[in-house]
């Protein structure tokens, strides 16, 4: 899917989508031919793929002491800036049936493995790597 500028999930031509209505789904390519809206997003569906949403945890490109203590939690995995530029979206293999807000000292951190839709940026952070690791063990710790 795309995605509007207030980060509303959007088909390829135009239309509200949804993140648990698979109809209004498609494939990375369309989304990536379409031209609607800001950019390109992800549905999490229940599928063994996880997002650990990392807020507010980048300022002037230094990273928070909260947010740095779950990076070092995490095995090689794919990490990237969120659209906000101030925020990380860590992404991997592990299931989650129902997302999460937690408090992680001073942090927000949000957790998410179906029904959610999240938008993708393509900015990789540091040096993580192009492929999933698994986080199952990341997810366990901060429910």
């Amino acid at each position: 899917m795309r995605y509007s500028p207030r980060k509303v999930p959007l088909t390829t031509a135009g239309r509200a989508a949804s993140s648990t209505d698979p109809a209004t789904w498609t494939s990375y390519r369309k989304v990536g031919e379409s031209k609607v809206g800001c950019g390109v997003g992800f549905v999490l569906n229940g599928d063994g793929i996880a997002c650990i949403d990392l807020d507010h945890c980048l300022a002037g490109g230094r990273l928070a002491p909260w947010a740095r203590r779950i990076l070092e939690m995490l095995p090689a995995t794919y990490v990237e800036v969120s659209p906000s530029g101030d925020g990380l979206h860590v992404w991997g293999l592990g299931r989650l049936d129902r997302g999460r807000k937690v408090k992680v000292d001073s942090g927000s951190v949000e957790l998410y493995g179906t029904d959610r839709y999240i938008t993708v940026t393509g900015r990789r952070f540091e040096d993580s790597p192009s492929r999933l690791g698994d986080i199952s063990g990341v997810l366990a710790a901060l429910t």
